[in-house]
Parts: C-alpha cells; sequence; structure tokens
C-alpha cells in the first residue's frame, strides 16, 4: 500500500503535470486562432484560381494534352504521396490519422507500385518524416521543422518537386494527404489528387458545406475567351503551377489549423483528467491519514490500558 509520503509526491507530479497541459492549452489556443485567420484568408484565393482553371478547360474544348500536367498515363509506375503530418506530437489521434489514410491508400490502390519500388513518400512536418523514414520508404527531401515558421516558399519548394519529377516521367500520379481544417474539435481526413491536374475539381467536405462547388460551371459562365497570340498553353503554363502551388500551401495551412486545434482539445483533455486524479489521489490520502491517525490512537489506547493493568 502507498505511503503518505508517496500519496503525497504523486499529488505534486500531477499538479506539476496539469500546469503544463494547461500552458500548452493555451499556447495551442493562440496559435490556433492565427492559423484559423491565414486559412480563412487563403481558402477563398485558392478557390478562385481552382475555379478560373476548371472555367477554362470547361469553355476553352481542350484536348487532354494541351498541357503535360493535365495527361494521365494509363501504366502507372511511379507515385509520388505527399503526406502532411505535425512536428511534434501531443495532439491527440491527428498524426496517427493521416499517417493511417496514406497507409490505407497504398495499401488499397498502390501495392504492386510499393512492390516494385515505385512508391515515393514526401513528408512535411518532423513526425511525418520519420513514420515514414523508419518503415524503410522511398522519402524524398527533407521537410522536418517546416511548421515552426510556415512560408509560401515551403509550398512552392514541394510544388516543383511535384511537378518536375511528373514532367520527368519519375511518379505517374502525385496524391496529397492532409488533416482538413473543419472547427477547433474535429478534422476531415484528405487524400487529395494534385497530378494529373484532375478534369472534375476536387471538392473536400469543407468546400462543399461552404458551397464552394462546380458543378454548374457551363450554365453560371457564358464567356468564351479569345487566346492572344493563339496559344492557349502560355497561359496554362502560368496558370498550372499556381494552382499546384496554391492548393499545396491550403494543404499546408489546413493541416497546421487542424494541429493545433488537435493539440488545444488534446491538453483540455488533459487538464481536465488530471484535475479527476488529483480528487482520486487527494481522496485515497485522506483516507490513508484517516487510518493512520486511528492506527496511532488505538496504539495510544492499548498503551494506556497496558500500563493501568501492570499497575493493578
Amino acid at each position: 500500500m502507498a505511503t503518505l509520503r508517496d500519496i503525497r509526491t504523486r499529488i505534486g507530479s500531477v499538479k506539476n503535470t496539469q500546469q503544463v497541459t494547461r500552458a500548452m492549452k493555451m499556447v495551442a489556443a493562440a496559435k490556433l486562432r492565427r492559423a484559423q485567420e491565414r486559412i480563412f484568408r487563403t481558402r477563398p484565393y485558392a478557390n478562385k484560381i481552382a475555379e478560373t482553371l476548371y472555367h477554362l478547360v470547361h469553355h476553352g474544348d481542350f484536348d487532354e494534352d494541351v498541357h503535360p500536367l493535365f495527361v494521365r498515363r494509363e501504366d502507372i509506375r511511379g507515385i509520388l504521396v505527399i503526406v502532411v503530418a505535425g512536428d511534434r506530437g501531443l495532439a491527440g489521434a491527428f498524426n496517427s490519422n493521416v499517417f493511417k489514410s496514406a497507409e490505407q491508400l497504398i495499401a488499397s490502390s498502390y501495392h504492386a507500385v510499393q512492390a516494385s519500388d515505385g512508391l515515393h513518400i514526401l513528408a512535411l512536418g518532423r513526425k511525418g518524416h520519420e513514420h515514414f523514414a523508419k518503415r524503410q520508404c522511398q522519402v524524398v527531401g527533407n521537410f522536418s521543422g517546416v511548421f515552426r515558421d510556415l512560408r509560401f516558399s515551403t509550398a512552392y519548394k514541394v510544388g516543383d518537386i511535384a511537378m518536375e519529377g511528373f514532367l520527368n516521367g519519375r511518379w505517374d500520379e502525385v496524391k496529397v494527404v492532409y488533416n482538413e481544417f473543419r472547427n477547433t474539435i474535429s478534422q476531415n481526413r484528405i487524400v487529395e489528387p494534385l497530378l494529373p491536374i484532375p478534369s472534375e475539381r476536387f471538392l473536400t467536405p469543407v468546400m462543399t458545406a461552404e458551397g464552394t462547388t462546380e458543378p454548374d460551371v457551363k450554365e453560371r459562365f457564358v464567356a468564351n475567351y479569345l487566346f492572344e497570340p493563339d496559344d492557349p498553353r502560355r497561359i496554362f503554363d502560368l496558370l498550372l503551377p499556381q494552382e499546384v502551388n496554391y492548393q499545396i500551401w491550403r494543404a499546408l495551412l489546413e493541416s497546421n489549423a487542424a494541429e493545433q486545434g488537435a493539440r488545444m482539445v488534446a491538453m483540455d483533455n488533459a487538464t481536465s483528467n488530471a484535475s479527476e486524479l488529483l480528487r482520486s489521489l487527494r481522496l485515497q490520502y485522506n483516507r490513508a491519514r484517516q487510518s493512520a491517525i486511528t492506527t496511532e490512537i488505538l496504539e495510544i489506547i492499548s498503551g494506556a490500558n497496558a500500563l493501568e493493568d501492570a499497575a493493578l
């Protein structure tokens, strides 16, 4: 049975832990506010780029080969999966959820490609890099620590790697796996096709809920475009890299906001659990203290009775 000293020590340890989790919750809440502001500013621009692109595709009567980033390859030999995780833990199931989504994608769609060493992983965040490196996956680049100072240049570098490898034939498809920020307490696990550019616009649950849809694009827009000079590929050379880079940037910001929300909830739960544990330990301490006092009183009474019997 634990002694009073052991219980007091444990109570002190739990109190210290609770102070840490409460502070981490407050820090995560402050970071979440900033992350929300960034994603709310970025979503409209990323959506407008995608809307403009698909508007041009629907109205231009372009063939698939108008630009190499549109071309779909029948023989899939190389795959790049961009996994957006976090740099740190203590965020509940945030990192493990995105790892599960990536592993399910690989197992269900790219098992043969993985067996032939055609699968490549580009992990954003230290946790993702470590996770896949330990599993002997072909990890492309090292983007550990990017969330300490998240900048658009990171998305630009990732976009360059994805597009260069796709155009060179190193990989035939590129997909992005990330957590989409839904609200403070929940995220959506997303597997989004990046390359080749999908013929139909990909919509996440948040996009659908916010009305960012594109089913009536032909009805809503009736304008035709004139290309001067008569080479539509020039505008796609400008627009498609922006589309790829901004969708990666959006995924980074979505994941960053989702991570802070998950960490805030996890630390709030940890703080509440510490309070429950403290109540239990204090009850245990009071019972042990009461038992010790009762034992001491009984010993005193027994000693007094023994002295009284000896005197008689």
